[in-house]
């Protein structure tokens, strides 16, 4: 294990390696901050430049690019509620509340650090337990598959505020509105009314740039607009109370993003929701979650930098791409006539050792970068509105029509934005709706992968260990907070029935 640290830490530091890699995270926090490219795409797009390099090298900036993109689009998220990417829709509930009440400066820096230390904590994971760590994910059939999505599902009633309701229907209208296009494991169509448009489904990133950042600006013109911040440069810079509140919302996230990021196709994204879920129903400040919370950026932020390289477990060691980012990187190795697997880390030492080593370079690079520029970025929403909207706008339709490359992605900009409006509006909750979006396509491939292997019998999910544990964890946090609930107002009746029986005797 020291040679080849020594062996990736001798090929991570070489200066071309590194420059690369610098230009890696740097274009990778660019792509993230701009709405709809996201990680995926990033990579996809700047893969033909690689073709040149060698491959550590190429591979390295890609690697950079990946693990760019997701603090780029925790920064948009924070700023102007416009996720740059699925897994950053969760820091809108407390990263821009945080920004509303001027203290964007501080909600930057604790998703810098939140990240780094998850980063850090998923590395070592990474390199020390790679391949016990794939072995295990092998365990995960489809009953494990789909108690993982239903254990994901559970976390809505965190999400569904006050009125528990609302937020289940609008769970609900999201995984109905996944269902549109051909159905999976079959060829027919269904919803579609003869759209070809809709025949892969309704295109979640523009829904997401319109729930987002078109039905926010909507929101924020009706209400008459918003005075710019202006906050002073201090309030903009994080405490030691914020560092001590960040620290187990980080060390929980990371844990769980560790967990998720191994499983393929599970994701950044179903990580994040889920941290930001259990985090409401164990943290001391859980009543501040959802209106700008530490809590609610650190522990989503923490679990989506840590799946994101658990992913390279599965792809590195078994050849499994962990989700849409890790599968451009796999098509990057066969491109380099690689082969990942086992034999890889045998066959190639130094390409593997070194593209490992280069994230705990990548990701000190981020927070060198982004750390002191937080309070820069911030100065942003000191702009009169009047400016920052119009800019928001541009850049969500650029970005919806850079990934669909239709007019048909514009109108669903407009319809998802017109859609986030009413939400905003009627005071539904958001997010349930993306959580719906999310799952409602895994949930569906799950149910019919468990059919099959059951043979119709979907009870085959509480014959494995694995999945029966996962299910049944799934149950108590979906229900268990109720129960609470109604247990503590009983308890308090009852105390205020003995009070009152007291002072009449």
């Amino acid at each position: 294990m020291i040679d080849n640290l020594l062996l990736g830490l001798e090929t991570a530091v070489s200066p071309e390696n590194l420059l690369w890699c610098f230009i890696g995270v740097a274009l990778g926090t660019v792509i993230g901050m701009l709405p709809g490219l996201g990680a995926t795409t990033g990579v996809a797009i700047l893969l033909p430049i690689t073709l040149t390099m060698e491959p550590v090298t190429a591979l390295i900036m890609l690697a950079g690019i990946y693990y760019g993109c997701q603090y780029g689009g925790s920064i948009s998220s924070i700023l102007v509620s416009t996720p740059g990417d699925s897994s950053s829709v969760v820091l809108t509930l407390d990263g821009y509340q945080m920004a509303r009440k001027g203290r964007a400066g501080a909600a930057l820096a604790i998703a810098a650090i939140s990240s780094f230390v998850a980063a850090i904590l998923s590395l070592l994971f990474l390199i020390l337990l790679a391949a016990p760590i794939a072995s295990f994910a092998l365990k995960f059939g489809p009953a494990e598959n789909l108690a993982v999505i239903l254990l994901g599902l559970a976390t809505i009633v965190s999400f569904s505020g006050s009125n528990a309701v609302r937020g289940l229907s609008m769970a609900a209208l999201g995984i109905l509105v996944s269902t549109v296009g051909v159905a999976s494991g079959f060829s027919t169509d269904r919803f579609t009314f003869g759209n070809v448009n809709l025949l892969s489904g309704i295109p979640f990133i523009e829904v997401m740039i319109g729930l987002f950042a078109v039905g926010e600006v909507l929101h924020q013109i009706r209400r008459g607009g918003e005075k710019p911040i202006r906050a002073r440069f201090r309030d903009m810079i994080v405490t030691r109370s914020d560092l001590r509140r960040a620290v187990a919302p980080t060390l929980r996230g990371s844990g769980i993003g560790l967990g998720l990021g191994v499983l393929p196709g599970a994701g950044a994204t179903l990580a994040s929701f889920m941290s930001y879920g259990i985090e409401k129903q164990v943290s001391k400040h859980r009543n501040e979650m959802g209106s700008g919370a530490i809590e609610g950026v650190a522990a989503p932020e923490a679990s989506n930098n840590a799946a994101a390289n658990a992913s390279f477990i599965p792809t590195l060691a078994l050849g499994i791409p962990g989700g849409g980012a890790t599968a451009v990187l796999l098509g990057a190795f066969i491109v380099f006539g690689l082969q990942p697997g086992p034999l890889l880390f045998e066959s190639q030492p130094a390409l593997v050792w070194g593209l490992l080593v280069s994230f705990f370079f990548g990701n000190l690079l981020l927070l060198v970068l982004n750390l002191p520029l937080a309070p820069v970025f911030a100065q942003a929403l000191r702009l009169p509105y009047s400016y920052l909207y119009p800019v928001i706008i541009f850049t969500s339709l650029i970005g919806a029509y850079a990934v669909g490359n239709n007019h048909f992605s514009l109108w669903v900009v407009f319809v998802a934005g017109l859609v986030g409006y009413l939400m905003k509006q009627f005071d539904f909750p958001v997010a349930p709706l993306v959580l719906g979006l999310v799952l409602g396509p895994l949930l569906e491939k799950a149910l019919v992968q468990t059919s099959a292997h059951g043979e119709g019998n979907l009870l085959v999910i509480f014959q494995q260990p694995i999945s029966l544990t996962l299910t049944l964890a799934a149950i108590v946090l979906g229900v268990g907070p109720g129960l609470l609930r109604t247990l503590r107002a009983r308890r308090s009746a009852t105390t205020r029935t003995n009070e009152r029986q007291d002072i009449h005797a």
